[in-house]
This record gives structure tokens, sequence and C-alpha cells, in this order.
């Protein structure tokens, strides 16, 4: 095969024409499956979110279950000295004793009342992020389930057309090969630029295919005599004449063949 650098320029704008047909084939192909790759990456990002918060929600269940083992920890602690105390108010030999044990009594019995209080507000709080943890479950199950159904969905689309796509991907990379690198950089930059992902287009009636801009007479000649790359200064695209197009488009028939 000759080098990229000692083809003619009818020979790169046929080779550009003919790359072109393959990647718009390889654009039908991956249009087809539409939003759904972007759907199924937002779902999964999406659960991916609600799951760190369901993880949040569980460490803090945890934690306030700790605090009130903590707490039942403090009350049982408190009974314990209240039966100390009690115990030792028995063998007291005055009443200032007595009454410093009534006060360490009393002190405890409030400790067991503040620790039973925190109990109760612990408890409401796990009541209340159980409840709510409980819904995001709920939700996460559902995302799951619609995920499943558009990844189904998209594996079938995929695999129907598998085959032609690593076909199509192989005969891009063999037909761009033949285009140097600077011209396959404009093309494939023009090709990002548009919307249709056109980069190379023939004329319909004088203007380039899905312009409304007619090109000059002496331009269309130009186009037509294939002596240098031709880009149109509306689109931006680059010109191939009428029967280039027509010769290409039946020629590249047999390549894609699917």
């Amino acid at each position: 095969m000759a080098k990229t650098n000692d083809i003619s320029v009818e020979e790169k704008l046929r080779a550009l024409y003919d790359l072109q047909i393959i990647d718009s084939r390889l654009d039908e192909i991956r249009n087809t499956r539409g939003e759904l790759p972007i759907e199924v990456e937002d779902l999964e990002i999406e659960i991916e979110g609600l799951e760190k918060r369901a993880e949040k929600f569980h460490a803090d269940i945890k934690d306030q279950d700790d605090q009130i083992k903590t707490k039942h920890e403090v009350i049982n602690h408190a009974k314990t000295l209240i039966e100390k105390y009690k115990s030792q108010q028995d063998n007291v030999r005055n009443n200032k004793e007595f009454e410093a044990l009534s006060k360490e009594i009393e002190y405890q019995e409030l400790e067991i009342q503040l620790a039973e209080k925190r109990i109760k507000e612990f408890g409401a709080k796990i009541s209340h992020k159980n409840e709510t943890l409980d819904e995001l479950n709920a939700k996460i199950d559902d995302l799951r389930n619609h995920l499943k159904f558009k990844k189904e969905e998209l594996e079938g689309l995929i695999s129907e057309t598998k085959k032609e796509e690593e076909y199509l991907i192989e005969q891009s990379k063999e037909f761009a090969a033949k285009i140097d690198e600077r011209l396959l950089a404009s093309y494939n930059r023009i090709r990002t630029n548009s919307p249709n992902g056109l980069a190379v287009v023939g004329l319909e009636r004088g203007a380039p295919k899905g312009s409304f801009f007619t090109i000059p007479p002496q331009k269309q000649m130009e186009i037509a005599q294939r002596k240098k790359i031709i880009i149109d200064e509306h689109s931006g695209k680059i010109l191939v004449d009428d029967e280039l197009v027509m010769e290409e488009n039946e020629k590249m028939k047999s390549v894609i063949k699917f």
C-alpha cells in the first residue's frame, strides 16, 4: 500500500468519504441505543449515592445503640451504688454520715433518671432513622429493579448489533490508516463539532448536504476536479462531488455488508 503522503488528493478524498460512510453507520448503530447508556449510568450513580446514605444511617443507628448500652451500664452501676449506700446507712454513727449517703443516693437516682431519659431519646431517634432507612431501602430496591430492566434492554440492543459494530470499528481503523495524521485529525475535529457527525459531504442541488448555502459554480468545478481539499466556509465540512459520492456509495456496499 502506498504511503499516506504519496497518494493523490482524489485518493485522499475517496478515503475520507469511505471512512465517513463507515463512521456514519457506527453512529446509526449507537443512536439506536438512544439515551439508554446515560440512563443506566445515571441510575448506577443514584443507587450508589443512596447506598452511601443508607450506610450512614446504619452507622448512626449503631452509634445510638452503643449509646443506649452505655446508658444501661450507667443505670446498673448507679443501682449498685444505691444498694451499697443504703446498706451503709444501716451502719452510720451519726446524722451527718446518713445525710451524706442520702445525697449520694439522690445523686445516683438522678443519674438513673437522666440515663433513662437519654435512652428514650436515642430510642426515638433510632425508630425514626429505621423508618427512613426502610423507605430508603425500598427506593434502592425499586431503582435496582429499574436498573436491571434498563441494563437488559441495553444489552439486548448491543447484542443485536455487536458483531456489526466490532466489524465496522476494525474497518474504521483500516480506512483511517490510509489517511495522513493531519488530515485525519481535521476530519475527527469536524466530526466532533458536527451535530450529525458528518465531516465529509457531497453536494445536493449545488449546496452541501444539510446546508442551504449554494456553492458558486466556479467552486463546484474545483470540487469536481479533486485537486485539493475544499472546506465549506459555512458548515466547515469537507466537500466532495456528486460523482465521487455515487461511486464510493456503490463501492462501500460490499464493505457495509451487514
